[in-house]
């Protein structure tokens, strides 16, 4: 019994340690975006701002037009992940519980699309959207993005986990596939759908290369091609560009914590199987 409690105490201990260390450049770069030009960057970093001031993001905002940029990368991002998780969902349910020619065969070539890197597919994605008319739209970002194939991995291992006995009585009692897929797979999945919903948010959220493809107008840019032209402009301080990451990274964060106990259940109970 003494060993095991020493060793939970080490194991704490060490945990706590790694979350400092992790939580540390998170700390700083809020202190920073707090503090003036004249008072940043000093050595040993400063916990907590000298001078705190939010005159950097006032000044931030005048310098690029941070408002719409923000809300493009709200409607990008929750747009973007919403469709993703409906599409993803209702591919799931096919792979998983129906039963048609080529469905392993189908499958397998999806998985190996994992495999093929955006920037292999960019051009022929680029000339689509170039002849619907979408480039310089959100648009172009939201489409794409549609299409997740880990999430559609992800959630067919999920629902092959589910028995399916529980199909057979709804079907013997009247259900359609909608009814057993929106009113008892995707209840049953919350922590499956809070873990990809984290996951597919963050990604579109940071996404830069999408953007840097597709955007031209600034006011149609998203917050990470915003900050890269902030960082480029030759009236952005530094203390500025943190005040803007700053902006960025809270709302991932804020996200996160929303659904951070649905994801470590979805992990523990390890969802993927099957």
């Amino acid at each position: 019994m003494r060993r095991q409690h020493l060793g939970r105490w080490i194991l704490t201990a060490v945990l706590i340690v790694f979350g400092v260390v992790m939580l540390a450049p998170l700390v700083w770069l809020v202190s920073e975006s707090l503090t003036k030009e004249t008072s940043a960057f000093y050595l040993p970093p400063s916990w907590i701002p000298r001078d705190p001031t939010l005159e950097n993001f006032s000044a931030m905002a005048e310098l690029i037009p941070f408002g719409r940029m923000f809300l493009n990368s709200v409607i990008v991002s929750v747009t973007a992940t919403a469709g993703a998780l409906l599409v993803s969902l209702m591919a799931a349910y096919a792979f998983s519980r129906l039963r048609f020619r080529f469905r392993e065969g189908m499958f397998a070539l999806m998985l190996a699309a994992l495999m093929v890197p955006m920037q292999m597919t960019i051009i022929p994605v680029f000339f689509l959207m170039r002849n619907l008319g979408l480039v310089d739209t959100l648009g172009s970002l939201i489409l794409p993005a549609l299409i997740n194939v880990f999430a559609i991995f992800f959630f067919r291992q999920y629902f092959n986990s589910i028995p399916r006995e529980l199909d057979e009585a709804a079907t013997l009692d009247g259900a359609g596939h909608g009814w057993i897929l929106f009113r008892m797979l995707i209840p049953l999945s919350g922590p499956a759908i809070a873990a990809m919903t984290i996951l597919n948010f963050e990604a579109t959220w940071n996404n830069y290369f999408g953007p840097l493809i597709f955007l031209r107008t600034e006011e149609r840019m998203t917050l990470p091609l915003g900050l890269v032209t902030l960082q480029a402009g030759q009236s952005g301080s530094s203390v500025v560009v943190f005040a803007a990451i700053t902006a960025v990274v809270v709302p991932a964060l804020v996200v996160f914590l929303l659904f951070q106990r649905a994801f470590i259940s979805s992990v523990a109970t390890a969802g993927v199987r099957g």
